[in-house]
C-alpha cells in the first residue's frame, strides 16, 4: 500500500475512533467532531438534537447599508453555527399585550445591519441523499419579524417527520431593506429592493450549498405566512429568482388579490425624499446614511411614510400611512405579482395558497362592531342593510350557503380581507394552464381562552411545522390538534416532495380551477368544498375583479 493511502486510512480510523467516543443517542450532541459541513465560504459546525442536525445563524451573504448583498469572504478553519444569528433592526412593541403574547409567544433577539443568515434542520449530512428543501420566509409584513420570532418556526419536527431539509431566513427589513434612494446615484439603484435581494441571495446559497446538508438543490419549495407569503409572491415575479425554487406556498399572503401590495417608484422616491428632509440631509450628504444610528433613520422613515400617505390620500389596511414594501421598479421587480394575471416566469411552479377562516374579521377590525357577538338576528340584519343596501338579503343568503352549520352570530368573525386574495390568485394561476394550484382554508377553532382566537392569523403555523407541543398555548395541545397537525404537515411535506399535497389522511384534494373552486377546508373533519364562499366574497367586496 502506498504511503499516501496509509495516511488516509489512518485518518479515517482516527475519525472513527473519535466518533466512537461520542454517544450520538444523547438528546444533544455538540462536538467539534460531529455536524461539520463544507460550504463555499468554509466549514460550519452545528450540533445534533434528537437525531436532527441543526445549524443556527449560518451567514449566506453580506452587504453594506442600502447596497445589494454580495458573496461572503471565505474563512479559515471551522465556524460554529450553534446560536441564532443577528436579526434586522426593528422597532419593538411599545407595550405588552398579555393575552396576545400568551397565545403567540415572541422571541426578541440581538439586532444588526449584518443580518443575512439562515438556520437549517436536516436528518442527515454528507450522505448523498436528495431530500426536498423547504425554505421559510417569516411574517411581519416587510417591516419586522425574524426567522425565530415565533417559537413555532422551529424546523426540527418537520425535518424529522418528512425527511426534508428545513431552512429559515433572516434578511433586511423596513427602512434598511426598502428605502428607495435610486434618485441619488447609481450606487443606490436597487436600495428599494435589497430586502428581496437578500432573499434571492439566500436561495442562491441554498442552490450552491444545500447538497452537503442532505438536500436536493433542484427540489426547493419556498413557503411563508403573512408578509412571508407576500415575499413568496414577489419572488415568483422577480427575474433574479427564476430557477432557484421549484414550488411555492403562500399562507395568508395575498391581500384582496395582489399579494402584499408593492409600491410604485414615484411613491417610494417621495418617501426617500421626505426621509432625508426629516434627517436634515440634502442629496450631497446621502452617504451620511451609512453612519447614522438605525433608530434615527427609522424614525425619519416612519414620519415620511405618514406624510407621503397624507399627501396622496392613501389609506393603509391596518391604519393610516404607507408600510415599507418592495418597489416595482420595472427592473428587479417588473410588476406587482398577480395584479394582472399570474407571473409568466412561474407558470411551471406548482402553487399552494390559502388563508385561515378568522384572519382579520370585520368584528375585530371595526370598533363599531365590538359587542356584536350578542346581537340578535334582527340587529345583524339591520347592520347588513346599512352596509350593503339592497344586497343585504343576498349577503345573508351567501353566508348561509358558505357556512350552513355556522351560527349567524359567528358570521362577522369570518375573514374577508385575506380570503378574496387567495381566491383571485388561485384563479389567475389556474388560468395559466401550467403547473397546478391548490387552495385551502384553515378553519380549526382553538379552544384556548374560551376560543377567543378562533382560526386567527398565524393559526395554521404550528400545524404546518408539526409543532403542537411548542405552540400549545395557541392550540391547547390536545389530541385534536395533534391529529390535524399530522394531516396538515404531511400535506405540506408531500407538496414539497412532488407538487401535490394529497395523502391518505385527507379527502381527495383536486387542483383548483376557476370553474371548480376546489378548496380543502382543514378542520377536525376536513373536507373539500367547491366555490363555497366565492359568491359571499364578491358580495362583500364588489370592487374586486373576481
Amino acid at each position: 500500500m502506498k504511503s499516501g493511502a496509509i495516511v488516509f486510512c489512518s485518518m479515517l480510523a482516527f475519525a472513527a475512533n473519535a466518533l466512537a467516543q461520542i454517544d450520538t443517542s444523547d438528546p444533544v450532541v455538540a462536538s467539534s467532531k460531529v455536524a461539520v459541513v463544507d460550504t463555499e465560504a468554509g466549514k460550519v459546525q452545528g450540533f445534533i438534537h434528537h437525531g436532527i442536525y441543526t445549524y443556527r445563524g449560518v451567514p449566506y451573504a453580506k452587504g453594506e447599508r442600502f447596497m445589494p448583498p454580495v458573496k461572503l469572504d471565505p474563512w479559515e478553519g471551522v465556524r460554529t453555527a450553534l446560536t441564532y444569528g443577528y436579526i434586522c433592526p426593528e422597532v419593538q412593541m411599545p407595550q405588552l399585550n398579555d393575552v396576545a403574547e400568551f397565545l403567540i409567544p415572541h422571541r426578541v433577539w440581538v439586532t444588526s445591519d449584518n443580518c443575512q443568515n439562515l438556520n437549517i434542520w436536516t436528518p442527515g449530512i454528507n450522505d448523498g441523499k436528495k431530500r426536498p428543501v423547504m425554505v421559510w420566509f417569516h411574517g411581519g409584513g416587510y417591516t419586522n419579524g425574524s426567522s425565530i420570532e415565533q417559537l413555532v418556526y422551529d424546523g426540527e419536527n418537520l425535518a424529522r417527520k418528512g425527511d426534508v431539509v428545513v431552512v429559515t431566513v433572516n434578511h433586511r427589513l423596513n427602512v434598511m431593506g426598502f428605502l428607495d434612494l435610486s434618485a441619488y446615484g447609481p450606487q443606490y439603484k436597487y436600495s428599494g429592493n435589497v430586502g428581496i435581494m437578500d432573499l434571492v441571495a439566500s436561495l442562491q446559497w441554498v442552490k450552491a450549498n444545500i447538497a452537503n446538508f442532505g438536500g436536493d438543490p433542484d427540489n426547493v419549495t419556498i413557503f411563508g405566512q403573512s408578509g412571508g407569503g407576500g415575499k413568496v409572491n414577489t419572488l415568483m415575479t422577480a427575474p433574479a429568482a427564476k430557477g432557484l425554487f421549484q414550488k411555492a406556498i403562500v399562507e395568508s399572503g395575498a391581500i384582496r388579490g395582489t399579494g402584499m401590495t408593492l409600491m410604485d417608484q414615484k411613491t417610494s422616491r417621495r418617501i426617500a425624499e421626505l426621509t432625508l428632509e426629516n434627517l436634515h440631509l440634502d442629496a450631497s450628504q446621502i452617504d451620511e446614511l451609512q453612519k447614522l444610528p438605525y433608530e434615527q433613520i427609522n424614525e425619519a422613515g416612519q414620519k415620511a411614510l405618514q406624510t407621503a400617505a397624507q399627501e396622496s390620500g392613501h389609506k393603509g389596511l391596518f391604519g393610516p400611512g404607507y408600510s415599507w414594501s418592495p418597489v416595482v421598479d420595472g427592473d428587479y421587480i417588473p410588476a406587482d405579482p398577480f395584479s394582472d394575471g399570474a407571473p409568466a416566469q412561474s407558470k411551471d411552479i406548482p402553487l399552494m395558497i390559502g388563508t385561515t377562516l378568522n384572519e382579520f374579521p370585520a368584528l375585530r377590525m371595526n370598533p363599531k362592531l365590538h359587542g356584536a357577538d350578542d346581537w340578535t338576528f334582527d340587529q345583524l340584519k339591520s347592520y347588513f342593510h346599512d352596509q350593503y343596501g339592497d344586497k343585504a338579503d343576498d349577503v345573508i343568503a351567501a353566508y348561509k350557503k358558505a357556512y350552513p352549520a355556522m351560527k349567524y352570530s359567528d358570521w362577522l368573525h369570518v375573514d374577508s380581507m385575506m380570503r378574496p386574495g387567495a381566491i383571485i390568485e388561485a384563479e389567475r394561476k389556474s388560468d395559466q394552464q401550467g403547473a397546478p394550484v391548490y387552495n385551502y382554508l384553515f378553519a380549526w377553532q382553538s379552544p384556548v381562552l374560551d376560543g377567543i382566537s378562533r382560526a386567527s392569523h398565524c393559526a395554521e403555523i404550528p400545524f404546518v411545522f408539526d409543532n403542537i407541543a411548542i405552540g400549545e398555548q395557541s392550540t391547547g395541545g390536545g389530541k385534536d390538534a395533534y391529529s390535524l397537525a399530522d394531516k396538515v404537515s404531511q400535506a405540506w411535506i408531500n407538496f414539497a416532495r412532488s407538487g401535490n399535497p394529497n395523502h391518505p389522511g385527507l379527502p381527495n384534494w383536486p387542483a383548483y380551477t376557476r370553474e371548480n373552486g376546489a378548496t380543502m377546508i382543514f378542520d377536525n373533519q376536513s373536507e373539500v368544498r367547491y366555490n363555497h364562499d366565492k359568491e359571499l366574497m364578491k358580495l362583500l367586496h364588489p370592487e374586486l375583479n373576481f
